[in-house]
C-alpha cells in the first residue's frame, strides 16, 4: 500500500483554474498507476483521469476532455490534477488513487486512496 495525501482544493470562480496535489509516502510510488476521482452527494463516484507508471500515457473522462490534465513528478512522489475552465458541475470531493491496472475507470482496481479534498465551483 501507499499514503496519499491530497492538497490544492477550495473555492473558485466559473472559469478559473485549480492544480491539485497528491503526495504519497512510501518507496513504491513510481511502480503504480494512478489516477483521480470525484464524488458529488448527488452522483456517483466518477473517474476523473489516470496516468501510467512513467507518466507517459494519460487517460480521462469525456466529461473533463480538454479542460483538465493529470501528470506526475516521481522525483516529488506526486501526482497533480491540473483543472481549467472550471463549470459548477466540476464541483465535488476529488480524491487520489493508486492502482495497478493502466486504462482502469473502476474504483475496484485501485487499492488505495487519500482523504480526499474540496473543490467548489461557484457561478
Amino acid at each position: 500500500q501507499v499514503q496519499l495525501v491530497e492538497s490544492g482544493g477550495g473555492l473558485v470562480q466559473a472559469g478559473g483554474s485549480l492544480r491539485l496535489a497528491c503526495a504519497a509516502s512510501g518507496r513504491t510510488f513510481n511502480t503504480y498507476v494512478m489516477a483521480w476521482f470525484r464524488h458529488d452527494p448527488g452522483k456517483e463516484r466518477e473517474f476523473v483521469a489516470g496516468i501510467s507508471v512513467s507518466g507517459s500515457s494519460t487517460y480521462g473522462a469525456d466529461s473533463v476532455k480538454g479542460r483538465f490534465t493529470i501528470s506526475r513528478d516521481n522525483a516529488k512522489n506526486t501526482v497533480y490534477l491540473q483543472m481549467n475552465s472550471l463549470k459548477p458541475e466540476d464541483s465535488a470531493v476529488y480524491y487520489c488513487a493508486a492502482g495497478r491496472v493502466y486504462g482502469s475507470r473502476h474504483n475496484a482496481d485501485f487499492g488505495s486512496w487519500g482523504q480526499g479534498i474540496q473543490v467548489t465551483v461557484s457561478s
